[in-house]
């Protein structure tokens, strides 16, 4: 028998703030400043530092408020110099202790006079209070505006986009903040840049830039940019949220706040088509994916506000002031609790293990030239009913000594093969990366992103997913197709659809046809998207929990875990695909009866922390009594 073991583990448990948890903290006291939106706020050390803004009774501000953190208390800053005339929609960024304000919005609104863009720089010395102009540049300087972008990134201040009076930019700037310059340089840009825009904010991770939506006027949109510093470079990203299987991008808005926070952006708040929202949304940059965030059950959430501003400190992010309903500023202060634990790495651990083709122990022989294509029976067991009952009736007619009848046979090297022989290899592929991480966004090779080949190929996914009864999976396909279709591709589509039999595509079709012909001003009933019931829909993690603890988990385990003489059922490939000790454990030599013993050191744990690891490993539960931690 093998011995699981860890050295002992020292456990410091310091302040435990709850994760995902909305707080309101106290606001600001119309005695230390007035209630606002269009303003900024930088965080330096521990507080939060408001400039400007619009205090809603046709005032412009110019203060500086200081919120302590620790404190949770409101203060006016110390300042000294000749502080920046009163403005809005102008831009605020730390650097070196310092907080610099760029251009805004500036004018008296009570008589509407001398209102103008402004193009000029203020450096506010955080440890002093001491303001002063920076006016001495030589050269052109950026075209004055306000409501724009601001960021720093290796010792520059770079500005982007705006609104100059007239018409919304799309032009970039920067200039160095550590004195060696004198002179302002246009940046020129490349890529796939956004469109002229404004009141959108900006993030950076990293070496690069973040933009997200904005007003763009008619050409406004959720899209996501990103901008390489290095390169100079603008990206469009695209999310591929249907083929991933997760949530949409945020709709499209104006107003909003997005700061970065270990790799991942946070939007909150703005105007998205005349509606308030107040969910928080944030943006996996590593994985290319957009959630909802769920607040915490005893979170005090901020309602939906836009013009309002966000910085982070240590883990937590905090929104001051912005517009509500009917047209009020606020005064208000929010802090968010961001996760300090890890992603779930479910999909992706079980996504790679089936790239490396490892620990393999049932082969499909797929198509009419019997492609080989490998997997690992109990993750597709867990999944698949249609195909365990393949499995199933293979390792029946193994047992009968009848390897050469039916529709299985056995290989060589003692793995189960199933023959599918009705079913597309390129799309049984993809059906297997289904199984294994819920996502359906690998292609095969030579199919490319957009590409018609690449849709039709989904449709033969569809039609496997309907074979195999993986519900979620043809919700998926018919919803990509549904929203892929257009008049370029329509006759391809309908052609192979009639060959395969998908009736679903017909209504579609009439309508791609109908929306070219007819013009802009007339209107016509578009189809709906045939229906799914989503309450039978499971995902990656809820197959893997039922098959746990179910009989058929049971019945199909190969290796038992020693819990001081209590024999717990478990999968190899499971154990393996999630855990780099049991991949050297297995790869070394195979355990005495299939048995590993489980110790911690000298100490053998406990049957519920146990079974909290396996939760973990089957299906990424991380709930669990402090004790098993």
């Amino acid at each position: 028998m093998a011995s699981l073991h860890s050295p002992g583990v020292v456990i410091d448990s310091g302040p435990f703030e709850t994760v995902h948890r909305w707080k309101r903290m106290p606001a600001c006291d119309e005695f230390v400043g007035a209630r606002r939106s269009k303003h900024t706020v930088v965080a330096y050390k521990d507080a939060i530092y408001v400039f400007g803004g619009d205090n809603g009774r046709k005032n412009m501000l110019n203060d500086v408020l200081r919120f302590d953190v620790k404190e949770e208390s409101w203060g006016r800053a110390f300042t000294t110099g000749s502080p920046p005339a009163p403005r809005y929609h102008h831009s605020a960024v730390v650097h070196h202790g310092s907080m610099f304000i760029f251009g805004g919005y500036t004018g008296d609104i009570y008589s509407n006079s001398n209102l103008r863009n402004k193009n000029d720089l203020f450096e506010y010395k955080l440890s002093n209070g001491q303001w002063v102009e920076w006016n001495k540049f030589e050269g052109r300087l950026p075209p004055a505006r306000s409501a724009h972008g601001a960021a720093i990134y290796e010792d520059k201040l770079w500005i982007f986009a705006g609104y100059d009076g007239n018409a919304r930019l799309n032009d970039m700037w920067c200039v160095s903040l550590n004195g060696d310059s004198t002179s302002w340089e246009e940046v020129v840009q490349v890529g796939d840049h956004p469109p002229t825009s404004c009141n959108f904010p900006v993030a950076v991770a990293a070496d690069n830039m973040y933009v997200f939506s904005g007003q763009s006027g008619a050409r406004i949109t959720n899209d996501l940019y990103q901008f390489n510093f290095k390169e100079r470079r603008w990206r469009k990203i695209t999310s591929d949220h249907i083929l991933k299987g997760t949530p949409p991008p945020p709709q499209r808005r104006y107003g909003h706040i997005m700061v970065a926070h270990e790799h991942h952006l946070y939007v909150f708040g703005g105007a998205a088509d005349s509606t308030l929202p107040n969910e928080l949304h944030c943006y996996d940059i590593g994985d290319g994916t957009w959630s909802v965030v769920t607040p915490s059950t005893d979170s005090q959430s901020p309602s939906g506000r836009l013009f309002h501003a966000a910085a982070v400190i240590g883990d937590a992010m905090y929104i001051f002031g912005g517009t509500v309903d009917n047209n009020v500023r606020s005064s208000e202060m929010y802090r968010f609790q961001f996760s300090i634990y890890q992603p779930c790495t479910l999909k992706d651990d079980f996504g790679r293990f089936l790239l490396t083709s490892k620990f393999t122990d049932v082969d499909f022989l797929v198509g009419e030239n019997r492609e080989e294509i490998s997997g690992h029976a109990a993750i597709i067991i867990a999944r698949c009913r249609y195909l365990h009952q393949k499995i199933e009736k293979t390792k029946e007619i193994l047992a009968a000594q009848n390897a050469g009848l039916g529709d299985v046979a056995q290989s060589d090297n003692q793995h189960f093969q199933v023959v599918l022989s009705e079913a597309r290899p390129e799309a049984f592929q993809m059906v297997l990366w289904f199984i294994y991480t819920d996502k359906l966004d690998w292609r095969p090779e030579g199919f490319e992103e957009k590409n018609v080949d690449h849709l039709l190929l989904l449709m033969d996914v569809y039609r496997l997913a309907h074979e195999f009864s993986l519900i979620k999976l043809e919700y998926m396909c018919v919803h990509y197709i549904w929203v892929s279709v257009n008049h370029c591709n329509v006759l391809r589509v309908l052609q192979y659809a009639n060959e395969l039999q998908l009736d679903f595509i017909q209504p579609l079709m009439v309508q791609v046809v109908r929306r070219k012909q007819l013009t802009s001003g007339k209107q016509y009933q578009a189809e709906k998207m045939p229906e799914f019931d989503k309450s039978t829909m499971t995902s990656l993690a809820e197959d893997m929990e039922l098959f746990l603890k179910s009989k058929t988990g049971c019945d199909t385990s190969d290796i038992n875990l020693d819990l001081d003489g209590t024999l717990i059922s478990a999968h190899k490939v499971i154990l393996i695909a999630r855990s780099k000790y049991f991949e050297g454990l297995f790869r070394s030599f195979a355990p005495e009866s299939n048995t590993v013993v489980i110790t911690i050191g000298e100490v053998i744990p406990s049957r519920q922390a146990c079974d909290s690891l396996l939760r973990y490993i089957y299906f990424g539960a991380v709930s669990m009594p402090a004790e098993d931690s």
